[in-house]
């Protein structure tokens, strides 16, 4: 194998797949990135079982020459050294030709660099995944998506199907939710499914994170295909495989209040910066904890108090109350994780009472919704 490339799309691509690659892995060949000479191109695969991205690089782009193939070949390199390597060459471009007994040298100006590569049949094959269901959406919104639902997601390991965020597709709507079973965050999005299949799969959160990390914010589309234990997201010269959880994700539809007793609407900014400065003597304190009032004329009041370092007490004017009178208790970085992931500047709060599940929602948007679980404080 012998191929020259310009650097800067070598190291994106490496970026991009080193996000699949671990040091703690059973296979030890997973610790390496393969790298594929062909006919068309470069392609570059990084894997971990659970995850796996493969990134083309294409011959030319634009009529710009990228990669130049001087022999066809695949080898597997250690993802450590070869990513610094690769990020530290002096020039722009780079030469790879793999020599006998799969030493591999990596030339870039006056610097060479010789590696020990690892026989590329032995890494193993990407899930086959047959492309018969699978529906589009814009790379942003999907983006957005992510980040509105995936920070919800279970971190504790006894119920797994909880560490994943829950994907239901029906009648051309994509639905995500995502629960650690004290929060519930929710996104629902149109999107164009082929033969209006449903689908209904449970994706792990950390694997969402990455895949948000890789790919751009443009409205460039990505197809997702969905199949019994895999989910592949298809960019530009990108494939993105992941596991899909084993399970049945718990029905969370019952957890939602239909009605509420209280509804207050404030600007979204004033109440995260409140919701701040209240948890900043809260830190030390049972969780974090911060309380919610209403007062007389539209005014609220946040407020936390630890006996041993002290207390604040804040208040905001709203833009409406309506309904009974309430206190009530919440984690303030629940609450803020949920503010930061709503889009839109003023929210609507629904409470059903001081110990019931509440409900934020933009103001005009049903497309988005946070649910938090109060905290028995009284």
């Amino acid at each position: 194998m012998k191929f020259s490339i310009q650097r800067d799309h070598l190291v994106q691509s490496v970026n991009d797949v080193m996000k699949a690659v671990t040091s703690r892995t059973t296979i030890p060949i997973l610790t390496g990135i393969k790298i594929v000479a062909g006919a068309e191109g470069v392609t570059l695969t990084g894997s971990d079982s659970d995850i796996s991205i493969e990134s083309f690089i294409p011959k030319e782009e634009n009529g710009d020459e990228i990669v130049e193939i001087k022999q066809h070949g695949a080898i597997v390199l250690q993802a450590k050294f070869f990513s610094e390597i690769v990020k530290k060459l002096p020039t722009d471009t780079v030469e790879i030709e793999v020599q006998n007994h799969l030493q591999t040298v990596i030339r870039s100006g006056k610097s060479e660099f010789n590696l020990n590569g690892l026989d590329a049949e032995e890494y193993p094959h990407l899930p086959q995944v047959e492309e018969k269901n699978k529906f589009r959406i814009p790379a942003d919104l999907l983006k957005a998506m992510i980040r509105q639902t995936v920070f919800a997601v279970s971190v504790s390991e006894t119920r797994p199907i909880l560490t994943g965020v829950n994907w239901k597709a029906e009648n051309n709507q994509l639905i995500c939710i995502a629960t650690d079973s004290h929060r519930l965050a929710m996104r629902k999005a149109h999107v164009e499914t082929e033969n209006n299949d449903s689908y209904n799969v449970v994706i792990p959160g950390k694997s969402l994170n990455e895949l948000s990390k890789i790919i751009a914010d443009t409205n460039e589309p990505i197809d997702i295909v969905i199949t019994d234990n895999q989910v592949l997201f298809k960019a530009k010269n990108l494939l993105f495989f992941s596991r899909l959880l084993e399970g049945n994700y718990p029905d969370t539809s019952r957890l939602i209040p239909q009605d509420s007793k209280t509804d207050v609407v404030v600007h979204t900014k004033d109440f995260l910066h409140a919701i701040d400065r209240a948890s900043l003597l809260a830190k030390e304190g049972r969780n974090n904890v911060v309380k919610f009032s209403t007062l007389t004329d539209g005014i609220v009041e946040v407020s936390s108090n630890t006996p041993e370092i002290g207390k604040v007490v804040e208040e905001i004017q709203s833009q409406s109350v309506e309904g009974e009178e309430l206190k009530i208790s919440f984690s303030a970085k629940y609450m803020m994780d949920a503010l930061k992931a709503l889009e839109g500047t003023d929210i609507k709060v629904s409470f059903t009472g001081a110990m019931r599940p509440f409900v934020i929602r933009p103001l005009h948007d049903e497309s988005t919704l946070q649910l938090i679980l109060p905290v028995r404080t009284y």
